[in-house]
């Protein structure tokens, strides 16, 4: 069975997007679901957060290993063809391929293939440059039997970017509660529709296409992009960023939400419909940093790695938070989540 794709992105930066993604693996994880993490982000962060420097050198240094996202689709852009991934397990239910901002050298090559995938020969490795993403990540889900691929992107409307999008199943979106991520989510939801109507184009005419005829065992991603829904950061009480602005900007995302990514009209009899956040994101302050330290998520924090008191509460809690958001997104992705682990 296919797994299924889940990338989370805004065009817009600092909404907390590779944090959540990290936590939501460790949390997928410990509700055994089996979980491969993309790192598609040429600045690497989320690779820094489950491995040390001197491990990201030696997954970085061997040229000749699959170690990296860069080192499975570099070869394209010579006379290659995709290497096999080479994960590293993290858990039992969790692995990584590794992030490399080397990753950004490939874009130009994307961009190429963009055009070169409307032409009427030779289609083969245009499109096979463009769905080279989606086939690592399937090598990879295949290798470990994963039920599901997360995949941490750049706040960019790239090539890179585009071409992780048509191998993704689902999108969810980080949000501040600013003027900035608002811009963000109104140019991220048109762009998604632009994309997704392309590859489509493109689809067809490689399925009508001689080439395909000669490749009938190549498969190709249907580039669904489906939106399922939104995160929002907690408002953090600041003197220069009052409550009544953090509410100002909250109450108006699920209108732009509903306008600008999913194309409805967001009023219906004068109300406002289904609020699609899925969750408000907790700051947990001084966790954060202990969590970095120990290298950990915060919700598997202990005592002896100094969450005592309050902070015990809060690592409980935070356990509690991410667990029931894990559910309600595996829900949205038709993935179930045992009842003897729910409750």
């Amino acid at each position: 069975m296919r797994a299924s794709a889940l990338t989370f992105f805004n065009n817009k930066g600092g909404v907390g997007k590779t944090s959540m993604i990290y936590h939501l693996a460790w949390m997928f994880a410990s509700l055994e679901r089996r979980v491969v993490i993309f790192d598609l982000d040429p600045q690497s962060n989320l690779t820094a957060a489950f491995l040390n420097e001197d491990e990201i050198e030696a997954v970085w240094n061997p040229q000749d290993e699959a170690s990296t996202i860069y080192n499975c689709v570099n070869p394209l852009a010579d006379v290659g063809d995709i290497a096999e991934p080479v994960l590293k397990k993290i858990t039992p239910h969790l692995f990584l391929l590794p992030g490399d901002i080397r990753l950004s050298d490939y874009e130009s090559i994307l961009s190429e293939a963009w055009p070169n995938s409307l032409g009427d020969s030779n289609l083969y490795r245009p499109m096979r440059i463009l769905s080279s993403f989606w086939q690592v990540m399937q090598m990879a889900a295949d290798e470990v039997q994963a039920e599901i691929i997360l995949v941490d992107i750049g706040p960019n409307l790239g090539a890179i970017n585009r071409s992780i999008l048509i191998a993704t199943d689902y999108v969810v979106i980080p949000m501040g509660a600013d003027l900035f991520s608002l811009q963000g989510l109104k140019n991220l939801g048109p762009t998604l529709r632009k994309w997704k109507k392309q590859w489509q184009k493109r689809l067809e005419n490689w399925s009508e296409s001689d080439t395909a005829s000669s490749w009938e065992n190549f498969h190709l991603p249907r580039g669904e992009m489906q939106p399922i829904g939104y995160l929002c950061q907690q408002h953090g009480v600041r003197l220069d960023r009052p409550v009544k602005a953090y509410d100002k900007w909250v109450k108006r995302i699920p209108e732009v939400y509903r306008r600008s990514v999913l194309d409805e009209d967001s009023n219906v009899n004068g109300r406002l419909e289904e609020n699609h956040c899925l969750a408000t994101v907790k700051h947990y302050r001084s966790l954060i940093p202990m969590a970095q330290e120990h290298r950990k998520p915060i919700f598997n924090l202990t005592s002896a790695d100094g969450a005592i008191g309050s902070h015990a509460n809060a690592v409980q809690d935070a356990r509690e938070d991410f667990r029931q958001l894990a559910i309600k997104i595996a829900s949205k992705m038709g993935i179930e989540i045992g009842t003897d682990l729910v409750s």
